[in-house]
């Protein structure tokens, strides 16, 4: 069960440093302060189809490209981030770029588990508690949605504007 859950612990320790350290060091201009709650709102958007949406050939479809258009969307400011970031942010978003897909993936192995579907009894052999699984998706999703709100509040309503620093 812990495979399933660490790419989300490890996903969870690198975004708090990337927001905590480099991003409250350098401020974030206005195209950072909009798209960062956009990626955090796709993540949330997959786990909200995971929960509510029954696991169905259709609906893993769906999820598929909801997901694959998160791993796109999170890419989108990659080609700026060069002017605005120093190279150990880079390398950080690279790791996340990694971590992304995985915790899709993992999340998405989840969802039948959770639900107790008949195409996922390979997958009920490796976990003994899928209830768990599914506590820890609501979770998840919570969090991420209280991050998402902490996103827009803290960084477009309470930041105090400064010159975003240049590398």
């Amino acid at each position: 069960m812990i495979y399933f859950i660490l790419p989300f612990a490890l996903q969870a320790l690198v975004i708090l440093f990337d927001e905590f350290y480099f991003h409250v060091k350098r401020g974030l201009p206005l195209w950072e302060r909009i798209g960062h709650p956009l990626d955090t709102l796709s993540v949330v958007a997959c786990m909200g189809w995971i929960l509510y949406a029954p696991f169905t050939p259709e609906n893993l479809k769906i999820y598929c490209l909801l997901a694959i258009f998160s791993c796109i969307l999170v890419t989108k400011d990659e080609f700026v981030h060069k002017h605005f970031c120093p190279a150990s942010e880079n390398y950080l978003h690279a790791f996340l770029f990694i971590l992304h897909p995985i915790c899709l993936t993992s999340a998405g192995l989840i969802w039948p588990v959770m639900q107790s579907s008949a195409a996922s009894k390979w997958l009920i052999t490796l976990v003994d508690q899928p209830e768990v699984l599914s506590t820890f998706l609501h979770g998840q999703m919570f969090v991420m949605t209280l991050f998402c709100f902490y996103q827009i509040v803290y960084w477009n309503l309470l930041w105090k504007k400064k010159e975003p620093l240049h590398y």
